[in-house]
């Protein structure tokens, strides 16, 4: 048998019956090949989370019949690429207790992540998206709770308790949209008790939301901004971040416009659900300079978070170069460099 050198040569010559999704930026299926990719330095990670590749591998071994779920964080260095030695130390300790075989499946396989310092415990409104994706991709049926939040959410049952929802519902609800469930739930989310949206944001986050939905969100993030409400407000801000560019980014860029509109709150929910909005020659500027304008923003770790994303590293490395030395960016970065 040949050597075994990587996650996806362990994956491969096992014959492990594999399923991959990013759970970094946002919930989103990958591959093997991309796994591949960056295990030999290709490509860098699309969706660098916190300095990491996060994935959930979700694969059965063997005559196992129950999946085994490892959820994995892959240190990545400044260019997202893979840091290879925390993975080297994990696949030796995954070598050592299969007994160098990949084909055999001892029991305590599954004890591989206690005290693994690669893994982590995701959010749960993450973990009931993977719930609700993997078993719609793997064609089981959703949870128990899913007819009771669709009737909810949509209308059906407007009159149900709210309280009897369980997030689990919502997130296969939200796995499972389409167009009449969409139109439905956009009609529905004015009357939505904060206590609802804000769980069914966290999971719109991680989905692709339609141009009806996507105004139906915006109206109730205005609403939330207006009462004073910020956590709902960037709930709201997260969840439209795959929303059509001419509704999201317009928003986006309305409320950078807006000196008093901005704040940390809302700054680390475009940076971490809507980033793509930022590849904008306009916008990205903005972003930064609202940030450098900010004395309770992190202005450092929120530039550098974004110069992680292989789309955004250049032109962030151009807008901090670019800047004016009397500017707030120019300040920020002028403070960086001082010596204490």
């Amino acid at each position: 048998m040949q050597p075994i050198h990587t996650l996806h040569d362990f994956f491969i010559r096992s014959g492990a019956s594999l399923t991959l999704y990013h759970l970094g930026r946002r919930l989103a299926a990958s591959n093997a090949d991309e796994l591949a990719e960056l295990e030999t330095g290709k490509v860098p990670w699309p969706f660098p989370w916190k300095g990491e590749a996060r994935l959930a591998c979700i694969f059965t071994l063997g005559n196992r019949q129950d999946p085994i779920i490892w959820f994995l964080a892959l240190p990545l260095d400044e260019h997202s690429q893979l840091l290879p030695g925390p993975r080297d130390a994990f696949l030796q300790r995954l070598l050592e207790t299969l007994g160098h075989s990949a084909s055999d499946t001892p029991r305590n396989v599954d004890n591989l992540m206690k005290d693994n310092p690669l893994a982590f415990t995701p959010s749960l409104p993450m973990q009931a998206m993977l719930h609700a994706h993997a078993s719609r991709d793997l064609g089981q049926p959703a949870s128990q709770h899913y007819e009771l939040a669709e009737a909810y959410l949509t209308g059906e049952l407007s009159d149900q308790p709210w309280q009897s929802l369980g997030l689990q519902g919502i997130a296969d609800v939200v796995a499972r949209l389409d167009d009449t469930t969409s139109a439905a739930l956009a009609s529905r989310l004015v009357y939505l008790p904060v206590d609802v949206l804000r769980p069914l944001c966290d999971c719109l986050a991680h989905v692709v939301v339609n141009t009806e939905l996507a105004k139906a969100i915006r109206a109730r993030g205005d609403e939330a901004a207006h009462a004073g409400d910020i956590e709902t407000f960037c709930a709201c801000v997260r969840a439209i971040g795959q929303g059509p560019s001419a509704i999201a980014a317009s928003w986006y860029h309305e409320l950078l416009d807006d000196p008093a509109a901005c704040g940390p709150d809302l700054f680390a929910a475009i940076a971490a659900r809507g980033w793509e909005h930022l590849e904008d020659e306009k916008r990205l500027p903005l972003f930064l300079t609202r940030v450098a304008e900010n004395p309770d923003a992190d202005f450092s770790a929120l530039a550098r978070d974004l110069a992680m994303i292989p789309r955004l590293r250049l032109p962030v490395l151009m807008s901090l170069r670019g800047a004016e030395a009397d500017s707030a960016i120019g300040n920020r970065l002028a403070q960086l460099h001082r010596p204490d």
